[in-house]
């Protein structure tokens, strides 16, 4: 199956919505360049305001946190770092969201739906605590000059981690994809200066709405899929939540969150 991602998650029991991947189907294979071959993937953090800071997450014991495995060794001073888009739902979306989850529950009962949103546009990656502030000095002045613009996320697909332990659906970008592939050579640029993993080569740009344990793709895909893409076409509100202003970037670390505006 061509799907890339990442292998494993931190010990946060809050961090459940970890899910940088690439697609499982279309698109290619989606590993890292060439240039962070042989180094570890790395997860995306979930983005909740309860998430604890990777310096006090040093338990690893792996049945506090629904058998997810850490995908890089804990260490003091090393801060999970991910930047993305955040999408504020509105209550119209959430109902979008409640008739997807419920439909897809059909297939897979397991299935959670995630409670925050957002647009990955890195992997995430570690960073040295003394490394956070010139950091998002770099990503600041990189970022400055972008205006907001506008995307149309309505494509519903199913993906997986790189490993296979987690599947999620998510809403793909279908209009606006030239504008993120701009944002994600600024960050790359910035990951590059601090020699660390760069974004998916043609990357999946996607909204996860819900994830469950373990590759459930094979139940999601097809007939399920079909389903959930006419309650995305058929919904009254769909062409006005799913065409999104994004008004600026977000880069968490750590438990520290840091916003750039787009102008």
């Amino acid at each position: 199956a061509m799907s890339a991602a990442l292998v494993g998650y931190s010990s946060s029991e809050e961090e459940q919505e970890q899910e940088e991947k690439g697609g499982s189907r279309g698109g290619g294979a989606q590993g890292p360049p060439g240039a962070s071959a042989g180094r570890p993937r790395l997860p995306a953090p979930a983005g909740l305001p309860g998430d604890l800071d990777p310096e006090e997450a040093v338990s690893d014991d792996s049945s506090r946190h629904g058998g997810r495995v850490r995908g890089f060794p804990h260490e003091r001073g090393n801060w999970a770092t991910h930047v993305y888009l955040p999408y504020i739902a509105q209550e119209e979306f959430l109902e979008l969201l409640e008739l997807l989850v419920s439909r897809a529950r059909t297939y897979v009962p397991s299935l959670a739906a995630m409670e925050e949103f957002h647009l990955s546009l890195s992997q995430c990656v570690v960073l040295r605590y003394h490394w956070i502030e010139p950091f998002v000095r770099s990503l600041r002045e990189r970022l400055a000059a972008f205006h907001r613009f506008f995307c149309v996320a309505d494509q519903v697909k199913v993906y997986t981690n790189q490993n296979k332990t987690r599947t999620f659906i998510g809403l793909e970008v279908s209009a606006g994809h030239f504008q993120l592939l701009e944002l994600v050579s600024e960050v790359d640029g910035v990951l590059e200066e601090f020699d660390l993993p760069t974004f998916y080569k043609d990357p999946s740009f996607h909204i996860s709405l819900a994830w469950c344990v373990g590759d459930l793709s094979g139940r999601l895909e097809g007939q399920c899929l079909r389903e959930l893409q006419d309650i995305v076409d058929g919904f009254e509100e769909s062409a006005f939540l799913l065409r999104i202003q994004w008004e600026q970037i977000r880069c968490k670390s750590g438990n520290k969150y840091f916003s750039f505006p787009l102008r």
